[in-house]
């Protein structure tokens, strides 16, 4: 393995031990557009690859299987003089055949990318793919690795396949985009050197995509990279909305309706409240695609503590998703330096920092000590009344040794500063809290922000952690 990943130490783990185990394997990848999955691949196995193809987009299956010949006698060679398939049975017959002549004692891996373009209409290939693994591969010390972009087509017809691959899949990997640690580990290789608070201004925009994050220059500020990528004329993700959307799903358009309806609801919304206001029809639908669109990470759900599963909140979370319907959709001769000091931007950060601290539970954990401690999160909302006040509060951390970390999140460009107003805000809330819940748990007071506090009376004695920007790189 001659090119560098940044991350993904769990999916290499995987691969490492599925090329060394005595029995063929055989591995889904999943993950939305541009995250990575075909580099992944192709780095981990550069030495290992026996045989790789991909799917053409749009393309017909005289096209496509034209693109498994090339590919053929491309990693073949002298043993290239077979016909011409005329179907994708035949082809996979011609692989099989060359396979068993392969005197390679090692597992051999073969990877099909972009699955999905390759099952066009009337073309037969799921049911070809099923033959080569079910009479042949299964039994020949094959690593078989199939990957697609298109997640509804993944999910249906492989990881939930119902046919002949049902239950077949040895493993599953999901690509997550980069963390917070890996985007500054990625921008280091790069040589590109920003401070943590312009990484986490990237990350608002772009989120941890390495595409995008490859198109950051070398001497240019967070901001100047998102108004050159995001604004100017020919940007990269000009039109990358649309095209993420329906590269992902068939028939995208009750998709985009949801995220469009939890663009304008920031808190989330419950599944009653998302479908009365986006005026869809209750049923398995709209399960289906509220699946696929938290599968694929564009949305999360949050428990609301002491609430059932029924109250659980929906909330549109992917960050290139909500910069661009807040920011880019349907806006013209866009000055994004300028905006970017306005209060506007100032106070959507707010709530894209806090998006982004629900992606880093698990570093917020360790970087509380409490790694080892079993916790449970949730968003906590009490809606007043005219005898009680309500609250809103960030982050619940319910742990497991007696203590429940209530988390203000904060995003400044310096140092907060708390005051006696601010100390007030934070403890009402506690009251709230223990009231509402009638919790018995000890509540520590706990701070997110990028640059942590200016000590001051109202700090010392009041909140009991505090996690930087820093902290959450690491």
């Amino acid at each position: 393995m001659s090119k560098i990943i940044i991350g993904r130490h769990e999916e290499i783990s995987i691969l490492k031990e599925k090329l060394r185990s005595n029995k063929s394997e055989f591995i889904a990848i999943t993950g939305r557009r541009r995250v990575g999955k075909t580099y992944l691949i192709n780095a981990y196995f550069e030495k290992e690859m026996t045989f790789h193809f991909s799917g053409i987009l749009n393309a017909s299956m005289q096209q496509q299987l034209q693109g498994f010949q090339f590919q053929f006698s491309n990693y073949f060679k002298k043993e290239s003089s077979e016909k011409f398939p005329s179907n994708w049975m035949e082809a996979f017959i011609q692989l099989s055949k060359q396979l068993e002549r392969s005197r390679k004692k090692s597992k051999k891996v073969i990877f099909i990318d972009e699955l999905p373009w390759l099952d066009t209409h009337k073309s037969n290939f799921l049911s070809a793919l099923e033959w080569f693994w079910n009479t042949w591969a299964i039994d020949k010390n094959i690593l078989l690795i199939v990957c697609g972009s298109a997640t509804s087509w993944m999910i249906n017809k492989i990881v939930n396949n119902k046919g002949g691959l049902h239950n077949r899949l040895t493993q599953r990997i999901h690509l997550l985009p980069f963390t917070l640690k890996e985007t500054t580990d990625f921008l280091k290789y790069r040589q590109i050197k920003l401070s943590p608070y312009q990484i986490t201004q990237l990350y608002m925009a772009m989120g941890g995509i390495p595409h995008y994050l490859n198109e950051i220059k070398q001497g240019e500020s967070a901001m100047q990279a998102i108004d050159r990528i995001c604004f100017q004329k020919d940007g990269l993700l000009g039109n990358e909305f649309d095209n993420l959307y329906r590269a992902l799903f068939k028939n995208a358009e009750i998709h985009l309706k949801i995220v469009f309806t939890l663009a304008k609801k920031l808190k989330g919304l419950s599944r009653k409240e998302l479908i009365e206001i986006s005026k869809l029809s209750d049923g398995g639908a709209v399960s289906e695609v509220l699946e696929e669109l938290t599968w694929c990470n564009f949305i999360t759900v949050t428990n609301s503590f002491g609430k059932t599963k029924k109250d659980s909140i929906y909330r549109l979370t992917d960050e290139f998703s909500l910069f661009y319907l807040k920011f880019m959709h349907k806006k013209n001769n866009f000055n994004w330096l300028q905006l970017s000091n306005t209060t506007q931007w100032k106070s959507w950060s707010g709530y894209a920092f806090e998006n982004i601290c629900f992606k880093h539970l698990q570093q917020i954990k360790k970087s509380l000590g409490i790694s080892g401690v079993f916790c449970e999160f949730y968003a906590f909302q009490a809606r007043g009344n005219k005898n009680n006040t309500g609250t809103q509060i960030d982050l619940i951390i319910d742990r497991n040794d007696g203590i429940i970390n209530l988390c203000e999140i904060k995003f400044y460009d310096k140092k907060f500063s708390f005051n006696k107003a601010t100390t007030q805000v934070i403890q009402n809330k506690i009251e709230v809290f223990i009231r509402e819940t009638k919790t018995r748990k000890t509540i520590f007071p706990t701070l997110i922000t990028s640059f942590g506090t200016d000590k001051n009376e109202y700090t010392t004695g009041f909140i009991q952690q505090e996690i930087s920007l820093e902290n959450l790189l690491r």
